[in-house]
């Protein structure tokens, strides 16, 4: 057999081993947030790339050309934004950085509520919904665990196994629908600027914050999506459990962290950690902006509020805080920045609506990254060690810039503080102290040691879950306990009440000794 047959042989060998292979799925992403998609994107793609069949219910197209084996439920778009801002009574998203915790609950709790329900109102999810055909539809049900509840019962509709992704990482709510005690006294709350090196106070306020969100989440916003599941499922033949029992029976949560960037915790074997799963290898950059980073003799700094955070948004006392040091400074700036010019912009500023930011941060001459501390921007300055500067918004950045900050390879500055004095300082500290540089590095390589990469071992854990229809053997049994059997205060209250019977018991008997001796003592 000469080599033109045996690789021709060889190529439809492997395409009938993948095609014997390829699964069915679902996914429905449908929350709307730019962020999120990078990683459901990359979900998808590599599922595609593995010759698996996706219908992929989301927020965001993906594009043409992902070839036949894809099939896009695309829902429009729906800006929540306004409401947000509407609700708070604020001008822009930056009035936003000092939310409360209950503040943020609550806006996500409107935001999760809007967006799914004018999801499940789209034609074409209806027809989804409504889809007489269920038997050998699909194999498995992929969603985001971001207030998007309501879409758990496609898993009972087709009769499939789940598997969560969480864009946001370790939240303490994910540990506890998989069967895991979360221990607030090492392990922050996903919203509280904390580590896991608390002190008495810090631990009193994580314990508060933590009870409150588990409140909040069971008995306030979860009974809201229960209402959106009747009003939307109640045409199924079966009875459908409520959203809090639903959320138990994920089968793999995917999560988007990974040591350092995340404290470590307990586990269970479902809860894989995916983070930076979105970084491939550096691209090309285009022509100009590689000119202009290979030219930065001095080094360069890249600028990005993210893709929910616009710089052109920025109060003009604060947007000319920034021209003004960076105007003094002798490196290059990269600033992604919204708008098509920037009056009086210094020539060592170049400035786009859009730009890579991974190649980019791949750049050697890039010296610092200015960022918002959003987890995925976050986990690209880690994996390509460039020291950032932070300045949290909301969410989890707060958390995500405290934690670089007191590792080292990070500062931070309140949005509301910023001024020339502590831009120029802190810029310059992160510039000429190699300190942080050093520490980046050592981040950086414990980030890049894995046993496999994250997206391998994200389509392992989707494979593994289809193959053993649902893998019902690593769910943890405790998911099935009554809250007071799986705290053990049923235990707890039995010994308690043994031990209370027993002294009990002893104090009477005394008493009846010491009665019958002061009796005799009377008779003599």
């Amino acid at each position: 057999m000469n080599i033109k047959k045996y690789l021709s042989v060889t190529f439809l060998v492997l395409l009938t081993i993948a095609q014997c292979n390829a699964s069915k799925i679902l996914a429905a992403f449908v929350f709307p947030g730019k962020s999120h998609f990078m990683m459901h994107t990359v979900l998808i793609k590599e599922l595609l790339n593995r010759g698996h069949e996706v219908t992929f219910v989301t927020g965001l197209s993906l594009g043409k050309n992902l070839g036949k084996n894809y099939t896009e439920v695309l829902v429009p778009s729906y800006n929540f934004w306004p409401e947000v801002i509407s609700m708070f009574n604020v001008k822009t998203i930056f009035d936003l950085s000092s939310l409360t915790l209950s503040d943020f609950l609550k806006m996500v709790d409107v935001i999760g509520m809007k967006t799914t329900e004018f999801a499940l109102q789209q034609p074409n999810v209806q027809e989804l919904i409504h889809q007489k055909n269920t038997k050998n539809v699909y194999d498995v049900l992929i969603v985001e665990q971001f207030y998007q509840e309501a879409f758990l019962p496609l898993a009972l509709k087709f009769n499939i196994p789940t598997i969560a992704s969480s864009t946001l990482g370790h939240q303490n709510f994910m540990s506890q629908m998989m069967g895991v005690i979360t221990p607030w006294s090492y392990v922050p709350h996903g919203s509280l600027a904390l580590d896991d090196k608390m002190d008495f106070w810090e631990r009193l306020w994580n314990t508060m914050s933590s009870l409150y969100d588990d409140y909040y989440r069971e008995f306030v916003y979860f009974p809201k999506q229960d209402e959106l599941v009747k009003k939307y499922w109640s045409h199924l033949p079966m009875k459908i459990p409520t959203v809090s029992k639903m959320t138990k029976n994920t089968s793999v949560l995917l999560l988007n962290s990974y040591v350092p960037l995340t404290s470590p915790r307990p586990t269970t074997l479902g809860m894989v950690e995916v983070g930076g799963m979105h970084i491939y290898p550096p691209k090309p950059l285009p022509a100009e902006m590689k000119a202009f980073l290979d030219g930065a003799t001095h080094g360069a700094i890249y600028f990005s509020l993210g893709s929910q955070v616009k710089s052109a948004e920025l109060p003009p006392e604060k947007l000319q805080i920034f021209l003004d040091v960076f105007a003094k400074m002798k490196q290059r700036v990269l600033w992604k920045f919204e708008d098509d010019s920037l009056p009086k912009l210094p020539k060592n500023v170049m400035i786009q609506k859009w730009m890579p930011q991974g190649d980019i941060l791949a750049h050697p001459n890039i010296k610092v990254f200015i960022t918002h501390g959003g987890l995925f921007g976050s986990q690209e300055g880690v994996h390509y060690g460039i020291p950032m500067l932070g300045i949290p918004i909301y969410c989890d950045q707060h958390l995500n810039i405290n934690k670089a900050t007191k590792a080292g390879y990070a500062l931070t500055l309140n949005f509301n503080d910023i001024s020339r004095e502590n831009l120029e300082s802190s810029l310059k500290e992160l510039l000429e102290n190699p300190s942080y540089r050093n520490k980046m590095n050592q981040i950086s390589s414990i980030f890049r040691d894995r046993p496999v990469s994250a997206r391998d071992s994200a389509m392992y854990w989707i494979e593994y879950v289809i193959r053993h229809k649902g893998a019902r053997h690593i769910r943890s049994a405790g998911l099935d306990l009554a809250w007071y059997q799986y705290y053990l205060l049923d235990v707890i209250g039995f010994i308690a009440l043994g031990v209370v019977s027993v002294i009990g018991a002893l104090i009477l008997v005394l008493k009846m000794l010491l009665g019958s001796k002061k009796n005799k003592e009377k008779i003599n």
